[in-house]
């Protein structure tokens, strides 16, 4: 695949590999956007708004000569209804792994590309089945801090993959970036340039 070169607007050190893996030629642009969810805001419509909040922000912050398309991506952990963000503090994040515990919930991924006034964008669905975890393996992984900064508190790629009954759905999206549909918006901008 020969993909059109980008900048991305994350300083996901999760994000920058699954791109790298796909060997897309990108540059980071680190920005802050609010995050906060909308009153009433469903889920999917509140991760996608804030992908391509990140990619508008960071079209942007560019000036004229260096404008190459923009990609954003956001993902939320979603119980029953309920987006579960990333946790405020090791109380929110036990509270968090004793919801998730035993229950199926769905990762949402948006990714988005601006490319100046044009807007492509992708939400992946996946579900994950997390087995029953008792309080010694929730202390166990709080003490890890590897869910700190993590969406629902916990990193698939990691070891919380040690909780992971089941997945169906993308991987890579519930990493952070869904490596398929970003292809395929990748050659979409592509088509259009050509």
């Amino acid at each position: 695949m020969n993909f059109p070169a980008i900048y991305l607007a994350s300083s996901s050190p999760r994000r920058r590999e699954l791109l790298s893996q796909i060997e897309v030629n990108f540059s980071v642009l680190s920005l802050e956007v609010d995050e906060s969810s909308l009153d009433n805001e469903a889920p999917i419509d509140y991760v996608l708004r804030v992908a391509i909040a990140k990619a508008q922000a960071g079209w942007n912050s560019l000036d004229y000569n260096e404008q190459k398309p923009v990609l954003g991506s956001d993902t939320c952990v979603v119980l029953e209804g309920e987006v579960l963000g990333k946790p405020k503090n090791n109380d929110d994040a036990r509270r968090m792994l004793q919801r998730l515990s035993g229950n199926a919930h769905q990762v949402m991924t948006a990714v988005a590309i601006v490319n100046g006034d044009r807007i492509l964008s992708e939400v992946t669905i996946s579900n994950v089945q997390f087995a029953e975890l008792n309080e010694s393996d929730i202390a166990w992984y709080l003490a890890t801090k590897e869910g700190v900064d993590k969406a629902g508190g916990y990193a698939v790629q990691g070891l919380a993959a040690l909780f992971i009954d089941n997945i169906e759905g993308s991987y890579s999206a519930i990493m952070g970036l869904p490596l398929r549909e970003t292809g395929l918006l990748l050659t979409q901008l592509s088509e259009q340039v050509e």
